[in-house]
């Protein structure tokens, strides 16, 4: 059903958690990557830098102990000294094991990158090829830089595999002091077992960081669901809070009436029928009296109990008045709502309560039905063809149901003074302070209007305009209308969307249009930050500019639930404040400038004579220019 569509949204996964728990997985993801990446590389710096430290504390032995100054110069060195240095190298690789990396080559180069001393096989007098690590060791600097691992060049001879390259310089120290490179020593390692070792430790790290982010990302999913759970929870409670009666359970009066009116809306689509049987207990103002008000409210629980119980799906039924019930039967089952009902007067009529001492107490009720589109074309018609037929019901003695049989030529009569003025009763029974606000809106906006020099016919719209620019109120939830404090912010949004149940409330009246434009934008701003449409200035139509500034005055000088009405000299000097932002500034001038000087100013506090304010129009005026 249509008006449950906000409650099942409310209830759905939302994707902004889904969203956010994603965001969350993709930076744990992201820092596990950096995670492991940097945790290698520095894995990797180590185990090169244990290597290149054994390396060189090696080369440097070999160089202390055998290498001499003539050996750098093959023109002074006899052979024997390139024998025994061979041999030597030779030894060197054979007992310079590291982490079961054994050394592949160790040559010695001059300046003129030519080999002057091999292990293995023998390349005396062989040039380098260029490396840029070999030039660093040339140029003498002492922090000699490890060469990447490559694959099956001459150091290793015919084989493929990993090695590690590391170029160290051959420094001497003159009589003065001086350092001076005479040659590098090139010393190629093994690296296969290292490579081994590092892709062990890396494969640690992967799955170590994998096993913790796996964690954390099943704890952040319990956790953003336990929240999410309790954020959806809330807020089903809030929508509920907001769309049921807090006595009953069932659908509050905007509900209800928000329900029909879709109903109605889907029955002229498709040419189908639509019956409403308004439902009022009898004697319950009496119930109250004697017994109080916790007996009332048990009566109206077993009232909503039983009923729904007794409606057969797809009708729905809510609280619409005080002990007031509205059913609403849509499609092909409507010709059933009258034998239903008949059935649930029986059930009722076995039923009883009993309150202390008390005998036990029948609950009746009283019932008017009316039918789309036989005695109505509209939600205000239908509603008011079925209190017209409840009507008869309670004066013939009440414990009655009674069909209305008004015929369609009959039904212009109730577009006039009878619905206006029963929706102008609704809101003083919904809250006596909306009754009064209205009085005094109605009272400012005709003021106003007259001072612009608009003609009486459209001071009769806007003092109408006046009256109703808060009947959507009537569905608002009593906490939330009368709440003793400042709203939240969901609150808020509720209470927002009583500009657009008034205008529902009221749009299907004859003549109603510029009524309605004032109902539906009075909360609207002059500089754009009004709602529910975001109108700013000249877009605003003309009445509900002045229901605004109307509006703003009456509620600075009426004493609200929250806090204390304001002196008329702060709530004018406020007023004034506001123009040019919130209110039209042409408006704010002329109404303050005639509450200040004009000998009929409408002064907060005055009481208003019966009728003066209620003088429906024939029809509305239309809006000026």
């Amino acid at each position: 059903m249509t008006m449950n569509r906000a409650l099942d949204r409310a209830r759905r996964r939302p994707v902004v958690f889904m969203l956010v728990y994603g965001a969350f997985l993709v930076l744990i993801g992201i820092t596990a990557t950096a995670q492991a990446v940097m945790t290698s590389s520095h894995i990797r710096e180590s185990v090169l830098s244990s290597v290149a430290t054994a390396d060189r504390a090696v080369i440097g032995t070999f160089v202390e102990a055998y290498l001499e100054e003539r050996d750098l110069n093959p023109d002074q060195a006899p052979a024997s000294r390139y024998e025994l240095l061979h041999a030597k190298l030779n030894g060197v690789l054979a007992s310079s094991d590291f982490e079961h990396s054994s050394l592949l080559v160790v040559e010695v180069v001059d300046p003129q990158r030519r080999v002057l001393f091999s292990s293995g096989a023998d390349r005396r007098g062989a040039e380098v090829p260029s490396d840029p690590w070999l030039d660093r060791a040339l140029d003498g600097q002492a922090d000699a830089r490890l060469g990447e691992a490559v694959a099956g060049d001459w150091t290793t001879g015919a084989t493929d595999q990993a090695v590690i390259r590391e170029w160290l310089p051959l420094r001497t120290v003159g009589e003065d002091g001086d350092v001076t490179t005479v040659g590098a020593v090139l010393v190629a390692r093994d690296a296969v077992p290292i490579v081994a070792r590092l892709n062990a430790a890396q494969l640690d790290v992967v799955l170590t960081t994998i096993s913790a982010s796996v964690v954390v990302a099943i704890l952040l999913f319990f956790i953003f669901r336990g929240a999410q759970g309790r954020i959806s929870r809330q807020t089903a409670a809030l929508v509920e809070a907001a769309r049921n009666d807090q006595v009953t359970g069932l659908f509050n009066h905007g509900t209800v009436v928000e329900g029909l009116s879709d109903a109605l809306d889907a029955a002229r689509d498709g040419e189908g029928l639509v019956a409403v049987a308004l439902l009022d207990l009898d004697n319950f103002t009496l119930t109250n009296e004697v017994h109080g008000h916790p007996a009332g409210d048990e009566v109206l629980r077993r009232m909503g109990e039983n009923l729904r119980a007794a409606i057969e799906d797809p009708w729905f039924v809510g609280r619409f008045g005080p002990d007031e019930f509205l059913v609403v039967a849509p499609g092909a089952s409507t010709s059933r709502l009258e034998g239903t009902l008949a059935r649930f007067r029986r059930t009722m009529a076995d039923d009883s309560v009993q309150f202390g001492e008390s005998e036990k107490l029948p609950v009746t009720f009283s019932a008017g039905i009316a039918a789309f589109p036989e005695q109505a074309a509209n939600v205000t018609e239908l509603l008011s063809s079925a209190t017209l037929t409840l009507g008869e019901a309670r004066s013939s003695g009440g414990d009655a149901i009674r069909v209305a049989d008004r015929t369609a030529d009959e039904r212009a009569d109730a577009r006039g003074f009878d619905v206006l003025h029963g929706l102008v009763i609704a809101v003083d029974n919904k809250d006596r302070y909306t009754k009064r606000h209205s009085e005094d809106v109605a009272r400012y906006a005709t003021f106003i209007a007259r001072r612009l020099g608009l003609d009486e016919e459209f001071q009769s719209t806007i003092r109408l305009a006046g009256l109703l620019h808060d009947v959507g109120k009537i569905g608002i939830p009593d906490g939330v209308l009368r709440k003793p404090g400042r709203l939240t912010e969901p609150e808020a949004e509720i209470v927002k969307q009583h500009v657009a149940l008034g205008d529902a409330i009221v749009r299907d009246l004859p003549n109603i249009e510029v009524v309605r434009a004032g109902i539906r934008h009075h909360h609207e701003r002059w500089d754009g930050g009004g709602y529910l449409h975001g109108l700013a200035s000249d877009e605003i139509p003309l009445i509900a500019r002045i229901l605004s500034v109307a509006d703003v005055f009456s509620a600075m000088t009426t004493t609200r639930p929250y806090r204390k009405a304001l002196p008329l000299t702060e709530a004018l000097k406020r007023l004034g404040d506001a123009a040019d932002t919130q209110l039209d500034e042409k408006l704010v001038k002329l109404f303050i400038e005639g509450i200040e000087t004009a000998p009929d100013a409408p002064l907060p506090g005055q009481e208003v004579p019966a009728g003066q304010l209620w003088i429906p129009p024939p029809r509305t005026a239309p809006q000026p220019a």
